[in-house]
């Protein structure tokens, strides 16, 4: 894994540091000036009194304070307030997005529509004119020993034809403990029928791209039409394949067929919950929408099927960044193939229940898109596809929800904002501060309506992981050394707790002389390793958080001086969200 430049993560922490600094120093200004009378309701009272008072003032300390006023009035408030208009402005043209979004949604609900395939599988038939073809499932995985049981279960559960599918188990581990365990499991269902093979590659390149390039590589995929993909933690129905696959019967465009994901563990804690709000509304909105009414979407990287002819058309699986999904999906588009989103076919899988983990996850989704802008960019532009279709890629896809949102979240809230308080001739109106941001916090908790109690947690929270998506988008646009940073995401094996024995219970009996798995003894060792890393566990200390929660709250405390009611509860609330997230008081803690 390559590993952040020490130099490049401190620069951001660097600045952060300086303003905090600089707004404690004006803080204690601005509390003496206000003791002596400094204090007016309008800021351009505060010019007038500048110009009409002599500057045979009475103290050092009324000097100093003029002359600030002077600066912040004629230097430092005209840019600032240029720059909190274009973020007003990017903030205002991403929420006509996001309301455009949530209509097309309302109208595909309305009028109830959804993809319906042009052929049926019945496997109870036996009439052999069913739709059966030949269908690649790969698992990759690497290091997850808490999951790979459940994958490996559900996928050899897959309801298809034995003689149509191969599971291919993708094994990118470097510990040979883990590497034994999945082996020992592949041949278990191996000696109960399942057409099933381990792969372990020695140079372990590219990460997940490089995995899956490697397994498209082998001699018998030429004989196989569609791959299906499913990363360790997800758990396939076993009606997935044929709920999925008859979309591509008499369909030779359609390159893709993604389907939704749900959460095993999404109310496990409050960082679970608030990003089951984000992930509902990205699949039921975002990629419905999109699905619907372009045929395109971002790839998800697991729970979907690809038509491998597609996959070949659009050059394969490519390591050069972090989002492989997307980068092929991206390809695929500009080779004219088209994409199909099931919302109502749905795969299991877990979220990161530790802030560690998700700020990690985090940090390569938005790097990594960035990382592909740069590359691709000339190719969508020499690309035959529409010139509606490029619009839609360039300026939505990737720099309306991929570059401006993170940049103006982070810039007007966590940095615009604040020094607004300590340079009062630049405002933010009260609807930019609360009434649009709780709109489309709203709006964004709609499809999953049982969350609406969080909507205040999410907002803040939202905001508050603007830092980490701003540091990657960053990272990922001018190719700093986080860029390429991949993390596994940490899995907690949540469920296999319970799932462990009904896929177990699902899979066909053992024959005579195969091994008979002990429920009891693997139910009593993950509950062994459970206790074990409870122990370990401990708060972690996020410094560039808690540096922000300080500003903010510095900058609450300065807003009280000018009465201003709505922007000191922001503020408050916003800084204490920082202080929260810093102190790794959301979510699981980790070992």
């Amino acid at each position: 894994m390559e590993q952040e430049n020490p130099t490049v993560k401190s620069r951001f922490y660097s600045c952060i540091k300086v303003f905090l600094w600089l707004s404690v120093v004006l803080l204690v200004f601005e509390v003496a000036a206000y003791f002596k009378g400094w204090h007016f309701g309008a800021p351009h009272l505060q010019l007038q009194y500048l110009l009409t008072a002599p500057y045979g003032v009475k103290d050092i300390f009324n000097s100093l304070y003029s002359r600030w006023v002077l600066i912040r009035v004629e230097y430092l408030a005209p840019p600032l307030q240029f720059l909190a208009n274009a973020c007003i402005v990017l903030f205002l043209i991403q929420s006509v997005d996001r309301l455009v979004l949530c209509l097309g949604c309302f109208w595909i609900r309305f009028k109830k529509i959804k993809p319906v395939p042009k052929g049926t599988v019945d496997l109870e038939s036996g009439d052999g004119n069913g739709y059966f073809p030949r269908v690649l499932v790969q698992i990759p995985m690497c290091n997850e020993k808490e999951v790979y049981q459940q994958s490996i279960a559900a996928c050899c559960n897959l309801d298809w034809p034995k003689s149509s599918i191969l599971i291919q188990v993708l094994d990118d581990s470097d510990d040979p403990v883990t590497q034994l365990m999945i082996k020992e499991e592949v041949t278990k269902w191996q000696q109960e029928g399942a057409h099933i093979v381990y792969r372990h590659r020695v140079i372990r390149d590219g990460y997940k791209a490089g995995n899956l390039k490697s397994a498209m590589n082998c001699s018998y995929v030429k004989d196989y039409e569609f791959v299906s993909i499913f990363d360790a933690d997800f758990q396939p129905t076993p009606d997935f394949l044929k709920r999925t696959v008859p979309h591509f019967k008499d369909n030779e465009e359609l390159g893709l067929v993604q389907a939704r994901w749900s959460f095993v563990n999404k109310d496990e804690n409050l960082l679970t919950r608030l990003q089951n709000i984000n992930l509902s509304f990205h699949f039921e909105v975002e990629q419905q929408v999109n699905g619907v009414f372009i045929n395109f979407f971002g790839f998800n990287g697991t729970a979907g099927v690809w038509r491998i002819k597609a996959l070949e058309d659009s050059g394969g699986w490519l390591e050069r960044t972090t989002v492989e999904d997307m980068d092929i999906a991206v390809r695929a588009h500009l080779q004219g193939w088209k994409f199909i989103f099931l919302n109502d076919v749905e795969c299991q899988c877990e979220l990161p229940e530790s802030y560690e983990a998700y700020r990690k996850q985090q940090h390569r989704w938005h790097s990594g898109p960035m990382q592909l802008f740069r590359l691709c960019l000339p190719d969508v532009i020499r690309s035959k596809i529409s010139i509606w279709k490029k619009a839609n890629l360039i300026f939505l896809f990737f720099l309306l929800r991929k570059l401006i949102l993170p940049f103006y979240s982070f810039t007007l809230f966590c940095i615009i904002l604040p020094m607004t308080m300590f340079i009062p001739e630049a405002e933010l109106p009260s609807w930019v501060v609360c009434y649009i941001p709780a709109t489309m916090s709203f709006l964004n908790i709609l499809p999953s309506p049982k969350s609406f109690p969080f909507i205040v947690p999410y907002l803040l929270f939202e905001n508050t992981m603007s830092v980490t998506k701003f540091n990657a988008m960053i990272s990922g646009l001018f190719q700093l050394g986080s860029a390429y940073e991949w993390v596994v995401t940490k899995k907690s094996g949540r469920s296999s707790e319970g799932d462990l024995v009904s896929l177990v219970a699902k899979g066909p009996k053992h024959q005579r002389g195969g091994s008979e798995p002990n429920i009891g003894e693997m139910e009593e060792t993950l509950l062994q390793e459970q206790k074990a890393s409870r122990k370990k566990k401990h708060n972690r200390i996020y410094t560039k958080e808690l540096a922000l929660a300080f500003l903010l709250l510095t900058a609450s405390a300065r807003s009280l001086l000018s009465a201003q009611g709505i922007h000191f509860y922001f503020l408050l609330f916003q800084g204490i969200s920082f202080l929260l997230v810093g102190l790794d008081l959301i979510g699981e803690q980790v070992g």
